[in-house]
């Protein structure tokens, strides 16, 4: 079996997907090239000496699996999905907003197939009549895992992660924080939300704006984290996320691993939560409403891509919710658990490889 890989390799959410994609094709002896989309960076990863060579030589030999009987799989944004490696092409992508344009409606049609993370992204193209999706959902990478460590006494410490941005609510969320348990002991807040596409000082400015120019002797902001074995640590050092009260997600790693690690988060009953979040294994709250994606960042009106709307959230739910979080702690989160154990990588890409190679010879795809 051979395939070629157009992915990032970087340690942003993109390259972490791309990442646990090659090293389960690793396990099933799958002959690939690799196109790298930017910037190679693996430093991220605790990559064995036997992966780092497979990675290694499937660059070295993308050139060789240029040909039209090799399909590729290609691991991007929508925006950027036109141009082709070979005649067969097989897009994974994330989808945040609501409302597909007739460009983006255009490139899901220029693929033999696009996998789309979650269901509910699937359900706005194929309610505008695309016929060539599917829903593949991702898993819990292995390196991710509980440590059974002790980190805080005596403290009930929450987490957020995840690039900060006005679709994930990063400032609403840490005033809302602040505004029940600010200044208060027994509680903290570490955040790890730096946004790498904003210069440090503007980064700084929009921390600042959050905790309303105030000074807070329990929240703690995190360095960019260079390497996942530090992510792990601290993924099992909190005990409650509150990553998951963003209004616009194609997954939601952050969060979802986080509950996968037994850890209890509060989450946003909408988009792509709602293909792992249940009332078993989160603090679920629901949506008060919906805002516009246009932030003028990433978001931008009368752009060709990325319009809609993202839902959200009211304070007194999502306190309520903290509180709620709050009673768990000290107690495993079991369902977390079990889904980690049941969603894995291993699942995402067996379905992918079922599908690329189902639609190449017979024409159809089970998923």
């Amino acid at each position: 079996m051979k395939l070629l890989l157009e992915v990032p390799l970087n340690r942003l959410s993109f390259g972490n997907v791309s990442y646990n994609f090659i090293r389960e094709l690793y396990k099933l002896n799958v002959d690939i090239g690799i196109f790298p989309i930017g910037e190679i960076n693996i430093g991220a990863f605790d990559v064995s000496e036997e992966l780092k060579t497979y990675i290694e030589e499937a660059i070295n030999r993308r050139w060789e699996f240029l040909k039209a009987e090799i399909p590729c799989l290609k691991l991007w944004h929508l925006n950027g999905s036109e141009n082709r490696k070979n005649k067969d092409q097989y897009l994974f992508t994330f989808y945040e907003c609501n409302q597909p344009t007739d460009q983006e409606m255009a490139l899901c049609k220029h693929q033999d197939l696009t996998f789309f993370s979650s269901k509910e992204a699937l359900n706005h193209f194929e309610t505008k009549g695309v016929t060539t999706a599917r829903a593949i959902p991702l898993g819990l990478d292995e390196d991710f895992h509980r440590t059974d460590k002790t980190y805080l006494k005596d403290v009930v410490h929450f987490g957020l992660m995840g690039k900060f941005e006005n679709r994930k609510h990063t400032q609403k969320i840490i005033e809302t924080w602040l505004k029940k348990y600010g200044n208060n002991s027994k509680y903290q807040l570490s955040c790890c939300i730096n946004n790498p596409f904003f210069p440090p000082e503007q980064m700084q400015s929009l921390i600042q704006n959050a905790m309303g120019g105030a000074h807070y002797s329990n929240i703690n902001i995190l360095p960019p984290l260079d390497k996942n074995s530090e992510v792990n640590e601290l993924l099992n050092a909190i005990d409650i996320d509150l990553t998951g009260l963003s209004g616009g997600e194609g997954w939601n790693l952050p969060a979802f691993n986080a509950t996968c690690l037994g850890k209890w988060s509060v989450v946003l009953n909408a988009t792509s939560h709602k293909d792992w979040a249940t009332d078993k294994n989160s603090i679920l709250i629901e949506p008060s409403g919906q805002m516009a994606a246009v932030d003028g960042v990433f978001f931008n009106k009368d752009s060709p891509f990325n319009q809609g709307t993202f839902y959200t959230w009211t304070e007194d739910e999502a306190i309520a919710a903290m509180e709620k979080a709050e009673a768990k702690v000290g107690q495993l989160n079991t369902a977390g658990v079990k889904m980690g154990a049941e969603m894995t990588y291993s699942k995402t890409v067996e379905k992918i490889l079922s599908c690329i190679f189902e639609v190449k010879v017979e024409g159809k795809c089970k998923v």
